[in-house]
């Protein structure tokens, strides 16, 4: 269960923020329902499953989502936490419940972590705060003695580390611990590209860089004047933001204007350079993908549509 056949595997459509990446999968889901295949769209995205952050998110509006159901989308509240390992399991419950109606998952998003936590055989090692914490008073003002102990442990993890990176040698021992494996197992699966749903499709959009600039730029100002401050006000007052809702690109921002922690003038700018930043490191997780390949949108609708 949660797999298909390759001749009906599930779509992907990846893309950095701005690549068009939304709108081009309503038409194609629009299109192969319209021609009896039907297709679902699932929000591969660490944002959008938060309720009420609606313009930062650049969510689907309800009439859209009415017509092509999205999955993931408005599942927590941002005052709750969901790491990547929870939402691997939420996406691939959806995408098992989807394809035993018969229905096509098409994958969407923009964050390469999330997406290949979905299609990829990743396994991610738990973590326990009274574990670290005594790791931590071990280990941390002796960097070089925590790496020895690494090195004797798992010395394939000490040499991608190194002995000055003590944060990353504390969660190398603290996964020792908890999990009798070492650190570096986990991190072989990365290396291996082959996903877990036969027939997966992929199609990636990479717009020219000035192309995509522009269209950052534009966005960081239609927040603005669709209501961002206004809106980062009402979740502000209503409830405390959990950490990654809080860190959400554009409600950050917003957030420290509202605080006067910064002046409003200028706020598009920065949200604008912000958002381009997270761009260039989209680009750069999609482009070392094998299966990511850019293509043109004419092409997919054709393709795919």
């Amino acid at each position: 269960m949660g797999t298909a056949p390759a001749a009906d595997g599930p779509l992907a459509l990846l893309g950095p923020t701005g690549a068009g990446k939304s709108s081009l999968a309503l038409e194609v889901a629009r299109r192969r329902r319209a021609a009896g295949a039907p297709t679902e769209i699932v929000a591969v995205d660490a944002f959008t499953v938060y309720r009420g952050m609606d313009i930062g998110t650049a969510k689907p509006s309800p009439a859209e989502r009415a017509e092509v159901p999205h999955h993931l989308v408005d599942v927590l509240d941002p005052d709750q936490q969901m790491t990547v390992a929870e939402f691997q399991q939420a996406a691939r419950g959806v995408i098992a419940t989807l394809f035993d109606r018969g229905v096509t998952p098409l994958l969407v998003g923009g964050s390469g972590l999330y997406w290949r936590a979905v299609v990829d055989d990743l396994a991610f090692p738990p973590t326990d705060p009274a574990v670290r914490r005594r790791l931590q008073a071990r280990h941390e003002h002796d960097p070089h003695g925590a790496h020895a102990v690494l090195e004797d442990l798992d010395p394939v993890a000490a040499d991608r580390i190194g002995p000055q990176n003590v944060r990353r040698t504390i969660r190398a021992l603290e996964v020792i611990e908890l999990t009798g494996r070492t650190f570096s197992s986990y991190a072989r699966a990365w290396d291996d590209f082959t996903p877990r749903y036969p027939g997966l499709r992929v199609a990636y959009l990479e717009p020219p860089t000035e192309v995509l600039r522009a269209r950052i730029r534009r966005r960081a100002e239609a927040m603005l004047a669709d209501g961002l401050l206004e809106e980062a006000a009402r979740l502000g007052a209503a409830t405390t933001l959990s950490r990654t809702a809080a860190q959400a690109i554009g409600y950050a921002e917003a957030f420290a204007v509202l605080d006067g922690e910064a002046p409003e003038d200028g706020l598009a700018e920065r949200i604008a350079a912000r958002t381009w930043r997270y761009a260039r490191r989209q680009r750069s997780w999609f482009r070392a993908d094998p299966r990511c390949r850019p293509c043109e949108p004419d092409h997919l609708r054709v393709a795919w549509g």
